[in-house]
């Protein structure tokens, strides 16, 4: 603006000087003001002629003279920017009045002016000004090719009521009708092309672009233009990058986001940079399309090559790229307006620019056109102002610049003709023209296509538009979301081991009811065990549920089957858990009581207890369902690689059942769950030590909960370390499922199974119950090892008891006695008619007590013999050759000690040996080891005990 300005005020001091004189003297200040009233008062100037004056008779309608001047604006020195498209502009213009003068369909002749602009803002001002006051009165301004200078001269057109037509100037700023509202153009304007390229896009589904943009007004412009035309097709802009120098880093940015359709606005300069940075970064090829400007000059790419690249990488880079352009002259070979077609205008065109020596302008159509443009309108304009003339009965009818302006105005927005650049049709000025579109296929371009603007259609050639794969690009990474779902041969062998392990379950459950009355099956608990087997199958049956996902059933089945799962699970691992946990704890109950007192648990308790801890698995499954019901979510992970090389990308996705607070409730299902597993570990590892015969299952129950407490823990960890690998994950689980099941109901089943086929008569034969106390480490605290027996023998056995506990109070009490009259067999021997007297009745009861409690009738028979064949010789009889002699030496004389024991041993045998074994019938002597005894050949020798008789 600073140039602009000091060159305007240059020039005119210039022109002032040369009129008023040398010793002119003026300040900016002055030389601005004296600007504004040349430019916005053009009436306070005599030496022009006056645009504005109303009133003012305006008769060149009517005159004689048939020539009509038109003032033509565009830069003709040859130093000057764009220079080269007026030189071949000019011979177009002169072509087209010669075939106006020949059609004889107009009256009049037009008469070009051409000033020369320079492409300069103060020049093209001055030549302006030049035409306005020294020339002819225009009538219409033709041309308009440097973008600066002729949107300073359109946008005061409005106050000298002139139009302009352009011919070359496509800058989209010129369509602001509110600062431009008298500038029409023949040739399209730049935004024109965004129609044509939404289009396109369009014909292809691409819906997602980038857009790479050289920081300039102009491409700006048709940037801003662009963006509102593809929101309006609802097609995304996935990224939208501007340059001003180096584009490698937005280049870089669009591939970051994935941009595959890449529209360009550059000149030719910044493009061989574009292409080397998409070369370096592999943006070209068959996964991008490029689509650039198509007005660049020929072999751009060799003249404008700034960059590191050689020729060969740009074209390899460049192959394919689609450019857009207005069509400089028709493809359809229709006879226009001037009765030859767009072929014969170009042979013709052709041959003047031989003559004349110049080069061609790619603008010459719709120069060419706009000759046609401008005779058209002043024929119309002139046939309106007839018609208002011969309409005016007082014939003195006059028309000022002002009217005219308007009336052409209005015509020219009806013009609608077909020249050599197609249809020549103008909304709100500007040209609804035609659009091209060429790709670069090996070193050239080729057009495969136009778009009519008029029609709104876009025609491509068969055929032409090769792409450098086997398809169009795709507008993105194409993302195939692909399920992670359950592998079906896994499936399948996982389905196949739990059905057999079902029917396992229900061949034990079909044993254990059958044999319910059996002494065997009583002993461990049938209704306990039908549990056990009924929550192995409930768990058995949720694998099948959870190979289950979205590939076999609908989104809403899913969702159900999340629920449904997991109220199998927890119900099934409850109901096996739970009737296992109260076994083992009736075994802790009971026989951890070592004082022995009474203890009965019934198998009704037990199903209380198994109750209890269902209705708290349904109290926090009903709240977790009413509360937070679980829903199907769908988790993605990160893009992989098609395995088949295809354009595409693969999204893995998984879905999950879960909620808004699943953290919470299943923190508080592990935390119940874990706290009865760690409980029962515990009851398990107290009640380790049980020996038991068959007729009990304690220690396989305990085996049981350590199984299925270890293999939870470490199902639960994998499960969860595995989350985003379903095969493994649902592998683990099922696996767990399966062996938690089939373990505990093999260790609960099997050993009964085998007992019952191997010695079906074990549980009755076996009648002892068997007390194992093992010391342990330094403490000498004792366990005592018992078992449970069944309810019909529980009254028995609990009298049996009390009447050994009496019994052997009694003995007790005897040995006390026996221990009081042996002392005083030894202090006085002359007592000892008096103690047989006595105490031999006593003797005989102790043997009679032993009698009941253990021995047999052998045993009494041989001790009362024993005392009853030397009676006197053991009590009555006295050698007297030793009544003399001292108490000390009668007391150990050989004959006593051998009385002594004669009666003692037999005594002690009975009454003592009870608490360390017992004595068993087979006995045949009192002084026999009751070790030999067949019945205490596998006893341990410490605290055990014995009852004969249950």
């Amino acid at each position: 603006l600073a140039t602009y300005n000091r060159n305007l005020w240059n020039n005119l001091k210039e022109n002032l000087e040369s009129s008023v004189g040398s010793d002119l003297v003026m300040t900016p200040l002055s030389g601005c003001l004296l600007l504004s009233i040349l430019v916005f008062q053009p009436a306070l100037t005599k030496v022009c002629h006056d645009y504005t004056k109303e009133g003012e008779d305006n008769g060149w309608f009517s005159s004689k003279d048939d020539r009509l001047p038109i003032m033509v604006l565009m830069p003709m020195n040859e130093s000057a920017l764009m220079s080269s498209i007026s030189l071949g502009i000019e011979p177009a213009v002169e072509l087209a009045i010669q075939h106006l003068n020949e059609s004889r369909n107009y009256k009049f002749s037009l008469v070009t002016k051409i000033y020369d602009t320079e492409c300069d803002n103060a020049k093209g001002l001055r030549s302006f000004f030049d035409a306005i006051c020294f020339g002819p009165k225009h009538l219409m301004i033709f041309g308009g090719v440097c973008p600066s200078v002729t949107s300073i001269i359109a946008e005061s057109l409005e106050g000298w009521n002139l139009v302009q037509l352009s011919f070359a100037a496509t800058t989209p700023v010129l369509a602001d009708k509110k600062k431009y509202p008298n500038f029409f153009r023949t040739v399209p304007s730049d935004n024109a092309v965004n129609p044509a390229v939404v289009k396109f896009l369009n014909s292809y589904k691409w819906s997602r672009v980038g857009t790479l943009t050289q920081d300039v007004q102009r491409f700006s412009e048709v940037r801003n233009d662009l963006t509102n035309e593809l929101e309006k097709a609802d097609i995304q802009i996935a990224d939208t990058e501007s340059f001003s120098n180096d584009p490698c880093v937005n280049v870089k940015k669009l591939k970051d986001n994935d941009v595959r359709i890449i529209i360009g606005q550059f000149d030719e300069n910044l493009a061989s940079k574009v292409f080397c940075c998409a070369y370096n970064l592999n943006m070209f090829g068959s996964k991008y399309q490029w689509i650039i400007p198509g007005w660049y000059q020929g072999s751009w790419w060799e003249q404008a090559n700034s960059t590191n690249c050689t020729a060969k990488k740009l074209l390899t880079a460049m192959e394919g790229y689609i450019a857009v352009d207005f069509e400089p002259l028709s493809a359809k070979q229709v006879k226009g307006i001037s009765g030859r077609t767009p072929r014969e205008y170009e042979m013709e065109y052709s041959e003047v620019l031989q003559q004349k020596g110049v080069e061609p302008s790619k603008y010459h159509g719709f120069a060419y056109d706009g000759i046609w443009v401008i005779a058209k309108t002043l024929t119309r304009v002139m046939d309106l102002l007839k018609q208002k003339e011969s309409q005016d009965m007082y014939h003195n009818f006059t028309v000022d610049d002002r009217e005219v302006g308007k009336l052409v105005l209005d015509v020219m927005n009806e013009t609608n003709f077909y020249g050599v650049t197609g249809q020549v049709m103008f909304r709100n000025g500007e040209r609804m023209g035609t659009i091209k579109f060429t790709q670069f296929q090996e070193g050239k371009e080729v057009k495969v296509g136009e778009y009519n603007a008029i029609a709104d259609v876009l025609d491509l050639i068969n055929n032409t538009l090769r792409f450098q794969g086997v398809e169009p690009p795709k507008d993105r990474t194409i993302v195939h979301l692909q399920r992670r779902n359950i592998n079906v041969p896994l499936y399948s062998i996982l389905s196949v081991i739990t059905i057999l392990g079902m029917l396992m379950a229900g061949a034990f459950l079909f044993f254990n009811i059958k044999n319910r009355n059996h002494r065997l099956i009583k002993m461990s608990s049938p209704y306990m065990n039908n549990l056990i087997i009924l929550g192995g199958m409930l768990s058995y049956s949720s694998i099948f549920l959870f190979g289950l996902d979205g590939a076999l059933v609908s989104e809403k089945e899913f969702e159900a089957l999340c629920t449904v799962r997991t109220w199998i699970l927890i119900v099934g691992y409850t109901t096996a858990f739970g009737a296992m946990f109260a076994k083992t704890w009736r075994v802790h109950a009971i026989f951890k009581n070592v004082k022995m007192k009474k203890k009965i648990i019934k198998d009704q308790k037990l199903l209380i207890i198994v109750g209890g801890m269902l209705l708290i698995d349904l109290c926090i499954l009903i709240c977790w369902q009413i509360v937070d019901p679980l829903k199907r979510t769908v988790e993605e992970y990160s893009l992989e690689a098609d395995p088949q090389g295809r354009d595409i990308a693969i999204r893995p996705f998984l879905e999950h059942c879960e909620n808004t607070h699943m953290t919470i409730w299943l923190g508080i299902v592990y935390a119940y769950k874990g706290l009865l597993m760690l409980f029962g570990c515990f009851l398990a590892w107290e009640t380790r030590n049980v020996s038991i015969p068959a007729l009990n299952d304690s220690k396989y129950i305990g085996m049981s909960v350590y199984n299925v407490g270890i293999m939870c823990i470490i199902g639960a960890a994998v499960s969860f370390l595995t989350r985003d690998q379903p095969n493994v994950q649902f592998c683990i689980v099922a696996l767990v499922i399966i062996f938690c099941s089939t373990i505990t109901l093999c260790l609960v089943f099997v050993p009964k199974f085998i007992t019952m086929r191997t010695n079906p008569d074990a549980a009755t034969q076996n009648r002892r119950l068997k007390f194992n106390t093992n010391q342990k480490k330094e403490d000498s605290k004792t366990s005592t090892s018992v078992t449970s027996v069944n309810q019909a023998n529980t009254s028995r056995l609990d009298g049996l008891q009390t009447d050994n506990h009496r019994l052997r109070m009694k003995i007790t009490e005897l040995d006390k006695e026996l221990e009081e009259v042996t002392m005083q067999l030894q202090d006085t021997p002359e007592k000892t008619p008096y103690i047989k007297q006595n105490h031999y009745g006593e003797v005989n009861n102790i043997l009679s007590i032993r009698n009941f409690t253990d021995a047999k009738d052998g045993d009494k028979s041989i001790l009362k013999n024993h005392l009853e064949q030397k009676p006197q010789a053991q009590w009555g009889s006295m050698d007297p050759s030793r009544i003399n002699r001292g108490p000390l030496e009668d007391i150990n004389s050989p004959e006593h000690i051998q009385r002594r024991l004669s009666l003692q041993l037999p005594i002690l045998h009975h009454a003592y040996l009870p608490s360390i074994g017992g004595v068993d019938a087979s006995c045949t002597s009192p002084n026999a080891s009751p070790g030999s005894s067949p019945r205490h050949r596998h006893m341990p020798p410490s605290y055990r005990v014995m009852v004969s008789g249950l």
